[in-house]
């Protein structure tokens, strides 16, 4: 069995963050995505990367005239600019699928991001919709905050940022920049990964 687990594939995990100007994809559209490679599990555990070092970021034409005045002001991107000088959605994504492939050369790619149903639902229903396929295949995602709330043994719905330990989260500040949320999750990433959880990291009473 040792043998058989050393032989599988190892998964190289990719922190996304999307930016939408809406609640679903199709009506609304994806403005902007950012990638870093946070790290890679195999049979022997996690290991970080440095999550500067292979990033991607795009700004995408908006694809319909609908949006939500109050998720667009989250992420500040002006819709008017993106109309002229945004990316192609179908250029952007596959060079995105190229990139993916590039950086995950010798293991299986899987997604990242906290929380990631709404960056998943954006990001997968684009590449379906502009490239046909996803270098994710339709479940390579993890979901930090479930990951979290198993480790830590809690509810769900209990658990945000503000309910971590400090040393769990980055250092760097949320910008609502889809490039610097992604390289501020890669960190989350690293630290819940290598994290034993609340009991086995509690200090021992003397």
């Amino acid at each position: 069995m040792a043998e058989r687990t050393r032989r599988l594939k190892p998964s190289r995990y990719i922190s996304i963050d999307i930016e939408a100007d809406g609640p679903v994809p199709g009506p609304y559209s994806m403005l902007s995505f950012g990638a870093a490679v946070a790290g890679t599990q195999d049979a022997d555990g996690f290991t970080a990367a440095d999550p500067e070092r292979q990033t991607f970021y795009r700004e995408l034409r908006p694809i319909s005239e609908e949006f939500v005045p109050e998720a667009l002001a989250v992420s500040g991107l002006d819709r008017e600019r993106l109309r002229a000088e945004g990316a192609e959605p179908a250029v952007a994504l596959a060079e995105f699928t190229d990139w993916v492939r590039e950086v995950g050369v010798g293991a299986q790619p899987v997604m990242c991001g906290y929380p990631a149903p709404y960056d998943w639902m954006f990001l997968y229903w684009y590449l379906i919709r502009f490239t046909g396929a996803s270098p994710f295949g339709h479940s390579g995602c993890l979901d930090m905050k479930t990951l979290y709330a198993t480790k830590a043994g809690l509810p769900l719905r209990a658990v945000a940022k503000g309910t971590m330990p400090r040393h769990l989260l980055s250092n760097r500040r949320h910008t609502h920049h889809a490039l610097d949320d992604a390289i501020e999750q890669a960190e989350l990433l690293a630290n819940l990964m290598n994290w034993p959880g609340p009991r086995a990291s509690a200090p021992v009473p003397d």
